[in-house]
């Protein structure tokens, strides 16, 4: 099998979108964009290495909608976490844009009818 020559923007981007994602795992994340989920995960390593980064950060998994509660404090918790999740959300969908926009400007550009 021949290795492939990913550029550093697309290693970026896929890093981005991974950290970027609550609960993601690289195999979702890696078929998602079409690479080896090892592949992904070699390049998040590596750039955790290269920021000093030597734990991964707590990954939130993904909850249930919250139920209403009588005491206002904790009602004021879990809308402070829906926003962080909507969020997190909102910064994934861009990442997510962004690359598919990159992609199609390459595509067109190669294609020369």
């Amino acid at each position: 099998m021949a290795l492939k020559d990913y550029s550093d923007e697309l290693k970026a981007d896929a890093v981005a979108l991974y950290e970027s994602t609550p609960g993601a795992t690289y195999k979702s994340i890696a078929a998602d964009l079409g690479i080896n989920r090892a592949t992904l995960r070699e390049w998040v390593l590596r750039d955790r290495e290269r920021r000093g980064v030597t734990a991964a950060p707590a990954r939130p998994a993904s909850r249930p909608a919250a139920v209403a509660s009588a005491d206002p404090d904790e009602r004021v918790r879990q809308l402070e976490a829906r926003v962080a999740e909507l969020e997190a959300s909102e910064r994934k969908l861009a990442t997510e844009r962004d690359i598919l926009r990159k992609a199609a400007k390459y595509f067109a550009g190669e294609t020369n009818w």
